[in-house]
């Protein structure tokens, strides 16, 4: 076995996330970088998720990093294509790609002590650094429910966020599972095709207008030659983003925009009984809001039928809701969403207790600003627990950034060697957050959703503002943290 090559900063995933991490750090002058990418190819969840009609439900000029706006998004809310271009541009543009090690998957990383490293072990060799950006992202493992018979169905099943591309669905009966993010986008898409398209809905959603729009060759060349012109559009919708942040903290308020949502359905869903199924009962935002604009009109076509109950049970060419709604179907597509409670990456992370930190996460994920926890040493999460807020996350992943970047800073003008977090800091945040989270729509707006763990806990959603978690980002409070000098 070769020796392990050393790196001062090892960033794992070369998603958006991983991306910012790499292009903040040499922006910062740490240059000793290197990114474990699993794959051939940057993108991370915008290079897996290709199902029809995949896209990003937060306006394309703010879901882009500051660092490098994108004159050219043919719509106002990006789909999937050009938003995995606008990722393998911005990699190449600022030398991204001479850093990534690509199939090279980390199999555990681990701190050593006594080194005061980390220590990766991957299908491509050993590296060692002194610290640890972990960008791995909550939106990686795709859910399936245990379901009675499943193994047996002798169709075709998959995920949507690992669609079956050479399977033709023209003509087929199609049974989908789930009305959340992605089922929403692909469901108008594979409507017109399919014979028969049976919606297995176990909870209604608030479905929102989704105000897309092709972008004019004439903006987009004022965007190129002024950019201060797209920077105040970004800036305007990112205060509109705040402003429903700010909503969702208080669920008195949220109940307000129940409106808008009641509207969308009555406008779009001229059944009365189609929609009183469709009608949720929580208030809006409790869940996470859905956009679309074709997904109430699919749901009308003579071929589509919503079964207002959960998938229980599979048989080799059949399946059965929890009411014994029973449907033929050729193809089962889940669209239930990502296994967000348990990142796969919290069971490739052995601390300095020597304990995977999944097995701290099990009761639920916590940290501190959602970027360190305890018996990490030296090691980073980006978008962690508790940072959700309705905004961009590149801009979350950069706000991180600033985070990790000043504490590499600190750490060397202080001569630190190892920077570890206080367990009264992560304690004392963790009380305060979920205290805050009481008053929000999250928590108490009805429903329950992915922002709840199976103990009820809220590990996701932030419960103040989008600047104060910007402004708890922009600095990094040694005074947190235990910290171990360099031996002499």
């Amino acid at each position: 076995m070769s020796d392990p090559e050393e790196f001062r900063v090892v960033v794992v995933g070369a998603g958006l996330a991983g991306i910012a991490a790499a292009i903040k750090l040499e922006r910062a002058g740490i240059d000793d970088v290197v990114v474990l990418e699993k794959a051939d190819r940057v993108g991370g969840t915008w290079r897996d998720n290709t199902y029809p009609g995949c896209g990003c439900d937060i306006p394309s000029n703010v879901y882009s990093f500051t660092f490098n706006p994108n004159p050219r998004w043919t719509s106002t809310f990006a789909l999937q294509p050009d938003i995995l271009d606008y990722i393998e541009e911005t990699a190449e543009k600022f030398g991204v790609y001479r850093k990534i090690r690509f199939s090279t998957e980390m199999k555990e990383a681990v701190w050593h002590a006594d080194r005061r490293r980390w220590v990766f072990n991957t299908s491509n060799g050993q590296f060692v650094s002194q610290f640890a950006v972990f960008a791995a992202g909550p939106i990686t493992e795709p859910k399936l429910p245990t379901v009675p018979g499943l193994s047996d169905f002798a169709g075709e099943v998959f995920h949507s966020a690992r669609w079956n591309h050479d399977l033709d669905l023209a003509g087929k009966r199609v049974a989908v599972i789930g009305t959340g993010a992605s089922a929403v986008q692909f469901v108008p898409e594979i409507q017109p095709d399919v014979a028969q398209l049976h919606l297995f809905q176990r909870t209604a959603s608030w479905v929102v207008p989704r105000l897309d729009m092709p972008v004019p060759a004439a903006l987009k060349a004022l965007f190129g030659k002024v950019p201060k012109t797209q920077q105040g559009l970004r800036t305007g919708l990112d205060g509109v983003l705040r402003l429903l942040t700010l909503a969702m903290r208080h669920e008195s308020a949220a109940r307000r925009l129940n409106v808008i949502g009641r509207a969308m359905l009555r406008a779009q869903v001229k059944d009365p009984e189609l929609r009183r199924v469709l009608t949720p009962d929580f208030t809006l935002g409790c869940k996470r809001l859905l956009l679309s604009n074709e997904f109430y009109p699919a749901l009308e076509k003579p071929n589509v039928e919503v079964i207002p109950h959960a998938l229980s049970e599979v048989g080799p060419s059949t399946v059965t809701g929890a009411d014994g709604t029973k449907r033929e179907v050729d193809v089962i597509i889940f669209g239930t969403g990502f296994d967000v409670s348990h990142p796969p990456i919290a069971r490739r992370v052995r601390g300095s207790d020597g304990h995977m930190l999944s097995e701290f996460w099990n009761a639920s994920p916590e940290a501190y600003l959602g970027t360190t926890t305890r018996n990490v040493p030296n090691g980073f999460v980006l978008l962690g627990p508790n940072l959700l807020v309705y905004n961009s996350f590149l801009g979350i992943a950069e706000d991180q950034m600033n985070y990790v970047v000043d504490a590499i800073k600190k750490a060397d003008s202080n001569g630190v060697e190892v920077l570890s977090l206080k367990e009264s800091t992560l304690r004392q945040f963790n009380d305060e957050i979920q205290e805050a989270l009481q008053h929000t729509v999250f928590n108490h707006g009805g429903c329950a959703s992915y922002y709840l763990d199976e103990n009820g806990k809220n590990f996701a959603a932030w419960p103040w503002s989008t600047t104060l978690m910007r402004k708890r980002l922009s600095r990094f409070d040694m005074e947190n943290y235990d910290t171990i000098p360099y031996a002499n």
